[in-house]
């Protein structure tokens, strides 16, 4: 046999094993995996750069802001005996906290834009109000004449201080103190406002306060339930609030026109008491060893809102590319079967093509849904796309209905795939469901091939 001879024989039989075919197409969406994925980097960097801007318009205006306090602490210093009989002094901070803390306000959204991005910033006009009651140090391990009351110190926590807008007067209840910047001690807040506010010994009797913040912040707004009762009441004019934290509001209503929570926390709540003592340095001619207070604690016990855009394009645009595979490989057994069951010969180069057609939709779904609406991005990608497809395939299969039937089948599955996109709870069952119903079909279609007789037209 001559060397022409067998290759026309093995070119004949490569151009005919339906096994061979299978083969080739299922290389063939493997080799696509490598432009999906890279697709899939291409949307994670494009929200990369979006959560740039965000940081970079947040750090100017103000960040995330965490409203806490106030808190009451009064320094102390002692002498204790250690270990090997020397005297040590032991100095540092005892805090209290409020018996009933109350704040209402109300929260002004804005936009503000980056090149292409959308920033939500927002202006809280937050009226604070609450008291002490008797200080007594019997809860606490350091003794009451230890406690230099005349040297308290008054302390509101606030987690960026960048986007403070107005000076902060506390009215007390004779007196009215302007709060300064800084927290003097770190004990309890790392950021904030504090101002001295002397005691007289044993701590005094009812203590009420009051006071507005007028703060700039951005997408999050969080509080830390100081008192034995804490309570919030928040209004807003944004429609998409996530209420998110350690507790969720006992009330609350979202409608068109903004939406409005409550919350009210106990101390049982939580996993800190009323009174504490906060890091204390020990000297004794030594370098001074250094206890911190656990924030952790505190942070778990924080709540509040974020502000979302209604819609998230990168978001959507991830969901949509990760049906990537079910696209090709549904696409490509679309064209398998018609060449196995009309008697058509498609080359491996053409299958290359329409799946890069396909892996083109999410490129164009995420460059348009950065200018437009998610649902118009999509609707003009995967007209785009079925345009390109249905006329390249009118070009290889050389056949009206059969040309109809692609463009049929491929707009049936955008569509399908689209309904997946808005839903939330569901959409894992749907998408199984529209998945067991597809293979059902090709398996009703196929049900009497003979594949093992199968011989294609010269």
């Amino acid at each position: 046999m001559s060397t022409s001879s067998f290759f026309d024989r093995l070119n004949n039989w490569a151009r005919n094993s339906v096994t061979l075919k299978l083969l080739t197409v299922g290389l063939l969406v493997l080799i696509l995996l490598i432009p999906a994925s890279m697709v899939n980097s291409l949307i994670m960097e494009r929200e990369s750069i979006r959560d740039n801007a965000v940081e970079e318009v947040s750090a100017k205006w103000g960040g995330p802001q965490t409203v806490a306090g106030p808190v009451l602490s009064v320094p102390y210093e002692r002498v204790l005996t250690n270990s090997e009989g020397k005297p040590v002094t032991e100095r540092g901070y005892a805090h209290f906290l409020p018996d009933t803390l109350a704040v209402e306000g109300e929260l002004l959204p804005q936009k503000r834009y980056r090149g292409i991005y959308v920033v939500v910033l927002y202006n809280a006009q937050l009226a604070v109000r609450g008291h002490f009651s008797g200080l007594r140090a019997d809860a606490l391990s350091v003794p009451e004449e230890s406690l230099q009351w005349e040297e308290a110190i008054f302390t509101i926590g606030i987690s960026d201080m960048k986007g403070v807008e107005a000076a902060i007067a506390v009215q007390f209840n004779d007196t009215t103190l302007q709060l300064g910047p800084g927290t003097i001690t770190n004990d309890i807040y790392s950021s904030g406002a504090s101002v001295p506010f002397p005691l007289p010994q044993g701590g005094g009797s009812n203590i009420s306060f009051a006071y507005k913040l007028n703060l700039n912040g951005s997408t999050d707004l969080h509080f830390t339930p100081f008192g034995k009762t804490t309570t919030v009441q928040l209004s807003s004019t944004w429609t998409a609030p996530s209420f998110e934290g350690a507790f969720l509001p006992d009330e609350r209503v979202v409608s068109d026109s903004g939406f409005t929570a409550d919350w009210q926390v106990l101390q049982l709540n939580r996993n800190y008491p009323q009174q504490g003592v906060g890091r204390f340095v020990q000297s004794n001619d030594q370098d001074p060893t250094y206890y911190g207070a656990d924030p952790v604690r505190r942070m778990a016990s924080t709540f509040g809102l974020k502000l979302l855009l209604p819609i998230d394009e990168y978001q959507k645009t991830m969901r949509s590319a990760k049906y990537a595979i079910y696209f090709i490989l549904l696409t490509f057994l679309t064209f398998f079967f018609i060449e196995i069951l009309n008697r058509k010969r498609l080359h491996p180069i053409q299958y290359l093509l329409v799946g890069a057609g396909i892996v083109l939709f999410y490129i164009l779904l995420l460059s348009f849904s950065e200018h437009l609406s998610f649902d118009t991005a999509y609707w003009i990608a995967c007209a785009a796309i079925l345009l390109l497809i249905t006329v390249y395939s009118y070009f290889m299969l050389r056949n009206r209905k059969l040309t109809v039937m692609v463009f049929g089948i491929l707009a049936i599955l955008y569509g399908f795939f689209y309904s997946i996109l808005q839903l939330q709870d569901y959409a894992l069952l749907m998408g199984s469901l529209g998945l067991l119903l597809i293979l059902a079909v090709i398996m009703y279609l196929t049900r009497n091939v003979d594949w093992y007789g199968l011989k294609r037209e010269e």
